[in-house]
Order: C-alpha cells, then structure tokens, then sequence
C-alpha cells in the first residue's frame, strides 16, 4: 500500500496474550506504540523487515521482544556506539533478559567467554559493533550460533546517499550470503525514500516488510533565526535561562565552541557539561551521566552527542550553527521531546554558517560524495531560509506529504517562544524571506507492501497531581543506584517511571507493578527500595540540597595562572584543549586581569609576530597567520596580539576567530 491510495494506517493494538504478556514482565508497559506490534511479529515470522521510526519511536524493543522470546535462539544486533550496546545489554539484564556484547572494551578472555556461551544459546540478544562483524573469525564461529535473526541498527550508515555514511556498514552486505536462513531486520530514525532503498538493497532484503512512521513530531516547535555572534550569545543565555530548571541540550559546531560555550555558561550560574571527540571516554561518559542524572541541566556537545540517548524530559534542543543536512537536524532535534509534551527546537545560525559548510565540501576530493554534500548543502539552506511551514517541509524531504494551511508549531506558522520576541542589543537580524528551494525531488516508491503509522497528536501537559519533592527523593535514590551498580541512571529506571511513581504512590510491590516501565524483575530488584524511599518521605526525608561549591572557569583559571602553572598543565587540570585555554587567558591579558608571561611564546617568535603586527595591524589574526612561517600557531599569535592590544598598540578590537 502506498500514501496515495491507502492513506496511512492507524495501528490498533492487539490484545493477544502472547505478545502483552511479556511486555508487560518485561517492559512493564500496557499497550504498544503505533507500528510496534506489527514489526515484531513480522521479526517472529521470520521476516526481513525495514523500520523508518523517529528517534524516541521505542525502536529498541522491536527487535529486544522478538528475540526475548525465542528460547534458545540469539538475535545478533549491529550497533556502532560501544557506549549505546554497553547500556542496552546492562537494562536487558535488569529486566532479566540474557544479553552479551563484543566490542574493543571487552578483555581478550571476556572474548571467549562471552562466544562460548553465545554457541551454546544461553543469550537472547547478542550486541556487536559492525566492525566486529565483519572479521573473518566471527563470521566463523557466529556459524556456530543458533541465530534467529540480525538486527541492524542506525543502518542508514550503510548508504552513500545517508548523512553518516561509514564505509565498514557496506560489508554487512555479505550477511545475507554468509547466514542465507536468517532474517535480517533493519532500523533507521533518518532515511530518505533514496535511502531506505538503498538500505535494502545493499543489505539484499528479501521481499522486506516496511514500517514507516510517521516524521511528523507535532509535539516539536521548530523556530529557526538568523543572528550574528554578539546576539546569538545574547540568545542563548536568555533561552537556557527562559526554560529554569529543565533539560537543554545545546549542539555547537566545533569542539572549541563546546568549551568555550561550557565556560560562558558557568560564568552566568548555568550548570553545564561538555561531550566532544576528543574528551576521554571516561569523561564523556561521566558528563553525559550527570546529564542524565540532572546533576547538570545543560549538554553541550558536537554532533558526536546523542546516539542512543534514552532522556524523555528534554524541553529544547538548541542548534549554534547550521547543521550539515535536514536529516542530521531532524535527528538531533527529535532529541526533545521524547515524553510527548512540547519543546522548542531552535537553530541560532549565523551567515558564516553557510560560507564554513560550503568550504568544508570543497574539501572532499571524491567527485560523487562532494556532489551528495552539495545536495545536502542545498537543502539544508532552502529549509532554514524558506517561510514554508517547517513541519511540512521535514516531512516532504522524507517523501511524507503534508498539506495543511497550517501547523502553529513553527516559526514559519506564527510560533516563536517569548524569549525570542524581544529585540537583541541594537539590532536584531531579520530571517531572510526568500522563495523556497525545496529538497531534491524524491526517488519513486519501492515496490512491495509498506504499512504506514499516524503521527500521534502530542499528550495535553499531565496535571501535577504529585509532590516534586517526592520526584527529587526518587532521584537522588536513582542517582545513589546507579553509582553503587556502574549503570546509568535511565538503566535503573526511566523519568517517567519516577514520575509515574509519584502519582500511583505504591503501597506494595503488586501495586508497583502497575507503575509504567516496571516489570517483574525490576520490581524483584527495586521495588522493596522503591518503598522504603516512599515511606521515608511521608516521615519528612527530603532530598539533599545539591550545591555547587565549584570555583567559575575564569577564577579557576586566573588561580592556576597565580600558582604557576603553565598553560599546558591548566588545559589538563581544567579538561580543556590548549587553545581554549589560550583564548580564555588572552582575553584576559587583554583586559588587563592577568600579566602577559613572556614563557607563553618564544622570544625570537614573539619578536617576528609583533613585527607582523606592526606591518599588518591586530585587528584580525588570519592576515597575521598568512604572513608568518607555518610553524607559528594561532595560540602564539593571539597571545601577542593580546599583549600588544592591552599596552594600547595598534586598534583595540576583539580577536576574530581563524
């Protein structure tokens, strides 16, 4: 059936036992999300199947309840996150689901074991990285494996026409030739019509059931706005400070606007941490806890952020930059809102934007990949520049027609939050009103049956009908839980189950199991806990009053400049690149709020750039960077020029970024 002549189908959920049953031990959920129930019975069937389900659609139990329920068989999942797989396998094992994971953190003698009784059937889910897979030595025991099906998740990363093509997802198309018995499942939140058939044609699907919900998030308020850098700062303060004590996630273009964006915020008492590629895994996993934990209610972080981010109570998403592709937007954007409720995605993009996007493309030296970058770069401009509705522009660059005069939860529409309203600075930057260029025209329905999802209408805001202070003591115990196991704090139990908590108000462990996202297991495991904080609370326990004793990142600085450090060291002691380190004390030199140390630069380097800077002038530091040998760094440079603009030499202007 296609859009055309079938319209899109409503799934009504099946009552059959056999389904609901071990959801509800396992999952602790009632009913299915649309579509769900369709796909695993299609994966008990063993049928080969493409799933097109947005971020936060519930794809993961998809492929977890079909293999929790073949005893004695293993579905073999291919994830390309090692931090994503390590989480699934810690929850399945909670909810008592047998689960194994082979990737580069697990010790050669864990290796053995975890094959070993991979043959002898004992896991339901076996998680595998997709380089893992492809070596010859796994594809021969895995033959050794009663397998049930594959699973092949993010599996847009296996086209060249996907915004995270990875050229180790091509060699999953082998599968089929090596395991020709063996049904293979693929899922994707961000897939054009161009992709998903590709996606079945690489991985050799055959007569593949398709399941495409719906991409339109009716809960999400997509707002875009052109400023330059002075007014997005501006911006972004005044939007993390609109939303109080909610969940942010900020996305920034390089790993050197993450810290200094990190750093800006805790200057202004807004509690922040930073995820980047080049923070050690420990530390991007330590911030994304207290993230998830709400130690910190800001994320900022590069596009290497949220894979597998399983946060329902995210209340906005703000872009700094435009993104590389309407997909990878989408994508980071349906990171809010995952609970139902409304929230604002914002992209703040500068002019520069479009200038850095089109540089990077010309970089790229294989002819057909700068051509689908292009394509992209096209698309993404006509999105943000157009005064089309957003809604129905997403939905119509994933082939999904949407026709409506009207959506109300877009800028385009007449939406704009109240922070945005007001005027910035001395000016405010007009959104350029030009005529749309529309995406790329879509490639032609594949052939074979597809079964299409409604958009579900986005949940009214529930009543507080319980006690945020019991919310707070649930927390702090979920917090406690999830230290003393080495889990997440999602693995021990999700928000909403703690919300759900704090409106059941279970007096026993059969009352707890009418608590959404509670199963037989995790009842075994928690519930007795789970009580016990619940009676604490009606004899007045509170939860502790976290406070933030930690000294503001110019303080801290200007204090380990005071101690003698160098500035090497207070990169490392601060978990900062050198160059943010640099920029930081430059513009403090230049304040006049820290001496210049003739120990930062070479003598005979910093001689040649002040005699560029007397030929050139300091207002800008790319000039200077062409006139000086290679081996002078933009950190020498702009340590000069900051102490030669606080001794007033030269014109006194902000150092502009390389």
């Amino acid at each position: 059936m296609d859009r055309g002549t079938a319209g899109f189908y409503t799934q009504r959920v099946n009552s059959e036992p056999d389904l609901l049953g071990p959801l509800r031990r396992y999952w602790g959920y009632d009913a299915f999300r649309p579509l769900q129930e369709r796909i695993v019975r299609s994966l008990l069937d063993g049928r080969d199947t493409c799933v097109v389900m947005p971020t936060g659609g519930g794809k993961s139990l998809c492929y977890q309840l079909p293999a929790a329920m073949s005893a004695g068989k293993t579905a073999v999942v291919i994830s390309p996150l090692i931090a994503l797989m390590q989480d699934q396998v810690a929850q399945l094992d909670l909810m008592g689901i047998p689960s194994g994971v082979l990737n580069s953190s697990v010790t050669p003698a864990q290796q053995s074991k975890i094959i070993e009784k991979a043959m002898a059937g004992e896991y339901r889910l076996l998680y595998l990285s997709p380089e893992r897979l492809v070596r010859e030595d796994t594809y021969d025991w895995l033959q050794g494996v009663p397998l049930v099906f594959f699973a092949i998740d993010e599996a847009h990363c296996i086209s060249e026409w996907g915004h995270e093509f990875r050229p180790e997802y091509r060699q999953l198309s082998r599968l089929r030739a090596q395991f020709p018995d063996c049904a293979i499942a693929a899922f994707t939140a961000s897939a054009t019509q161009h992709v998903r058939h590709d996606i079945i044609r690489q991985l050799k699907l055959r007569e593949p059931h398709k399941y495409i919900a719906s991409f339109h998030r009716p809960n999400l308020r997509y707002v875009m706005r052109e400023c330059d850098a002075h007014s997005q700062t501006e911006l972004l303060l005044r939007g993390l400070r609109s939303y109080g004590s909610e969940n942010i996630i900020v996305y920034a273009p390089t790993i050197a606007k993450v810290e200094s964006t990190v750093d800006l915020l805790q200057e202004q008492g807004i509690t922040a941490v930073a995820y980047h590629g080049q923070m050690s895994a420990a530390d991007r996993r330590k911030n994304q806890e207290r993230w998830m934990a709400d130690d910190a209610r800001v994320m900022v972080g590069t596009i290497a952020f949220g894979l597998g981010i399983n946060k329902a109570a995210v209340r906005a998403v703000i872009h700094l930059s435009l993104p590389k592709s309407i997909e990878q937007f989408y994508q980071e954007a349906g990171r809010a809102g995952r609970d139902g409720l409304p929230a604002d995605c914002v992209m703040l993009w500068q002019k520069r934007d479009v200038g850095l996007l089109a540089y990077f493309i010309e970089q790229i030296t294989d002819p057909e990949e700068k051509k689908r970058a292009w394509q992209r770069y096209r698309e993404v401009r006509g999105f943000v520049e157009s005064s089309a509705c957003r809604h129905a522009r997403i939905c119509g660059h994933f082939g999904e027609n949407k026709k409506w005069a009207s959506c109300g939860a877009c800028d385009a529409c007449g939406y704009t939050p109240e922070w945005l309203v007001a005027p910035v600075g001395e000016r405010q930057t007009k959104r350029r009103k030009g005529k749309s260029r529309g995406p790329a025209p879509a490639s032609q329905p594949a052939a074979g049956p597809i079964v299409y999802a409604r958009a579900t209408p986005a949940s009214p805001q529930p009543p507080m009908d319980f006690d945020p202070a019991l919310r707070e003591l649930l927390r702090e115990w979920r917090r406690e839980t999830s230290n003393e196991q080495n889990v997440p704090a999602y693995v021990v139990m999700h928000d909403t189950t703690l919300e759900d908590i704090c409106r059941v108000r279970p007096a026993s462990i059969a009352d707890l199991l009418h608590v959404t996202g509670i199963g037989a297991r995790k009842a075994e495991l928690y519930g007795q806990q789970v009580l016990s904080v619940l009676k604490r609370f009606r004899e007045g326990a509170r939860a502790a009053v976290q406070k933030d004793t930690g000294e503001k990142p110019v303080e801290e600085t200007m204090r380990l400049l005071a101690e003698g450090r160098t500035l090497d060291e207070i990169a490392t002691i601060r978990g900062r690149r050198r160059s943010t380190i640099v920029s930081m004390v430059s513009d403090l030199v230049e304040r006049g709020m820290v001496e210049y140390q003739s120990a930062w630069v070479d003598h005979a380097r910093q001689a040649a750039i002040e005699a560029a800077c007397a030929r050139i002038g300091l207002e800008k530091l790319s000039p200077l960077k062409e006139a000086l040998p290679p081996e002078f760094t933009y950190d020498d440079i702009r340590l000069v020029v900051a102490y030669l603009r606080s001794r007033g030499e030269g014109q006194a202007a902000a150092v502009a970024a390389p």
